[in-house]
């Protein structure tokens, strides 16, 4: 099974992967060349899945800000002056 390429992993897929490179480096029985090749490969995977939770993390803060600003022009109650 060939690998995908960064831009087509899921996060999911991408954190499975990443899952699986830790557990071979910490049993330690890879060689030392073999040992590097996975860390970058770790460390590639680990800069994508800090990207697509950044993405998500402004997607929901969009959506919030947007529904806050709904929310505030749709349904807020009048404002009563008591007292003046």
């Amino acid at each position: 099974m060939a690998k995908k390429e960064a831009t087509e992993l899921s996060f999911e897929q991408a954190m499975e992967q990443l899952d699986t490179i830790v557990e071979k480096l910490e049993n330690g029985d890879v060689p030392l060349e073999t040992a590097i090749d996975l860390f970058q490969e770790g460390m590639r995977l680990s800069k994508l899945c800090s990207g697509k939770l950044e993405q998500v993390e402004q997607k929901i803060e969009t959506l919030i800000e947007t529904e806050q600003g709904f929310q505030k022009k749709t349904f807020a109650p009048p404002s009563e002056d008591k007292g003046e």
